[in-house]
Order: C-alpha cells, then structure tokens, then sequence
C-alpha cells in the first residue's frame, strides 16, 4: 500500500550533493564566489543600462530584462544551494519547493522568449533598417515586453497549477534543485495530463524558440548576401554572433538536460550535472558574452573609469590659437 502524505506537514528530501566532508568548505567558497560573480556582473550591467540614456534603445532594454532574469534564476538556485553544502542538510517543505520549482520555470521559460524577441529585434533592424524606429518604437517595445512576461507567467503558471496536489505518496526530490518533473514523481496516481501538457508545452516553447531564431538568421543572411556592404555584414555577424552563443549555450543545456530526465537508466550524477548547468552556465555566460562583445556597453561600464578624449595635434594647436 504508498504511504500518503499531507502536503502541510511533511518534509522533502532532496538528492543528497555527495560531497566528501573533507570539500564542503572549498565546495561552499567556489559556490559563493560563482553567486557572488554572477550577481556583480549582472548587475553591473543592468546598472549601466538603467542609468545610461544612450543605452536606452530596444536591444539593450531587452538584455536589461535578461540580466535581470538572470538575477532572479541564480538567486533561486545559489543560496539554498550553499545553505546545502554547508549544513548537510538536504530538507525542506512542499511549499518552498514548489516556489522555488515555480520561479525555475520562470526563469527558463522567460530566458528563451527574451531570446525570440532579441532575434525579432536584429530582424527589423538588419533586414527591415528603414521601419525599425516605427516597428520598435517606445511603445512597441513596452508592449513586445509585456507579451513576454505576460506569456511566460501564464504558462508556466498552468503547467503547476495542473502539477498542486495536497497529498503526495513520496517525498523524496530526485534533482539537487526543485523543479516540476521532480513535483510530478511525488504525485499520487495517474499523472498522464501533466506528462501530456508538459510534453506539449516543452514541444511548442521549443520549436517556437529554434523556429524564430533558425528563421531570424535565414532572413538575415539573404540580406547581407543580396546587399554586399561591409557595415551591414560587419554589423550582422557581430550581433547575431553574440546572440547565436547564448541561444546555443541555453539550447544544448535545455536539451540534454530533459533528454536525460527520460531515460531511465542515465546515470543520476549525470542527471544532476546536466540540471543545474541550465542554472549556472546561462547567467554566468550572459554578462560575460554581452559586456564583453557588445562594445557600446563595454564603453559605458558604471564600474570602469571613463577615458578622456585625446584631441589630435592639429585640434590642439587650433584651439589653442583661438584662446
């Protein structure tokens, strides 16, 4: 007979870390500095972008909101994480599970649909350049980035509301971080809608995401092939190239990552390696691939001491004679 568990007084027992007691305090440093990097580059260029008016145009806006997403996923991850390593202690409630399962899915879910409007954006500006300021207007851009979150919270929302139960016939959380396939192991009975939406709301998010992008970059080499100017390619590959690495980066840890989850068999340090990537890489590399290739951010960093402009030699003795 499976034992039967109020959602309400029971605890939850997550994948133990494996950690010999001799690499806790190392384990627990290199985690904290990895959070601590994470948060400093990110906010640093959400700052720079928040507080730069010549930053204030509709691809910078969008990296703000991913930098910003990027915060809330680590913060998510990072601390109950460390709290872990540090104390051993691998429990925790339904309730904080499911919270931390539900803002996960947020995370993810939010970075690919910023992804689809980032490619929608280097669209209109390479291929369409004359309508851009129209197409991605002020107010365009409000409303492309409410769709976004709007999308994002209704999703992933439905996906747990479907996946709440009060009771549940296991306690036991097979991931080192909560997320809803681990929910859906702790479920009394049948749970074959939940694996049918989920299934179909993974299939659509992803071929909608790779769709747009594969889309994105089809219409953007006919461009710079049919048009034959060196600014135009120079700014193409420059820009697609920075977006195309995160979105690959993001795609091969989401792939694996779910591909793992339905093997059976695969191996369960595998299985966590592979889960906490998509929590680590994405918001590691985010920052570090924009601040760096972006120049026009990489100029403006709040963080770095701006140069003085040096007049030419010819300016100098010009402006001296008018004084």
């Amino acid at each position: 007979m499976e034992s039967n568990f109020s959602i309400y007084s029971t605890l939850l027992t997550m994948e133990s870390l494996e950690i010999p007691t001799s690499n806790i305090v190392p384990a627990f440093i290199f985690g904290a500095l990895t959070y601590c990097g994470i948060m400093f580059f990110n906010m640093s260029l959400a700052l720079t972008i928040a507080f730069n008016r010549k930053l204030h145009k509709p691809m910078y806006i969008l990296m703000l909101n991913m930098h910003i997403n990027d915060m809330m996923g680590a913060t998510v991850f990072f601390p109950h994480l460390l709290f872990s390593i540090l104390t051993q202690n691998r429990s925790l409630t339904y309730t904080t599970c499911y919270a931390e399962a539900f803002l996960t899915h947020i995370y993810g879910t939010g970075l690919t649909n910023l992804l689809i409007a980032m490619a929608y954006d280097i669209y209109i500006a390479i291929c369409c350049p004359l309508k851009y300021n129209t197409l991605m207007s002020s107010n365009n851009l409000l409303k492309l980035i409410a769709i976004v979150w709007s999308y994002t919270y209704f999703i992933v929302g439905v996906v747990f509301i479907l996946s709440y139960r009060e009771r549940i016939c296991s306690t036991r959380i097979i991931d080192i971080f909560c997320n809803n396939p681990s929910l859906l192991r702790l479920i009394c009975g049948d749970i074959a809608v939940n694996n049918y939406f989920g299934l179909f709301v993974t299939f659509f998010q992803q071929s909608l995401t790779v769709l747009s992008v594969v889309f994105t970059y089809v219409q953007i080499l006919v461009t710079v092939v049919y048009k034959r100017q060196a600014d135009v390619k120079s700014k193409a590959i420059q820009t697609c190239g920075t977006h195309l690495t995160v979105f690959l980066c993001l795609e091969f840890c989401i792939l694996f990552s779910l591909t793992v989850h339905r093997i059976e068999g695969a191996s369960p340090t595998l299985r966590k390696a592979l889960g906490a990537s998509i929590m680590i890489f994405p918001p590691i590399l985010n920052p570090l691939i924009y601040g760096l290739k972006t120049k026009e951010i990489r100029q403006n960093l709040i963080f770095l001491p701006k140069k003085k402009k040096v007049l030419p030699e010819k300016q100098r003795k010009k402006n001296n004679k008018m004084k």
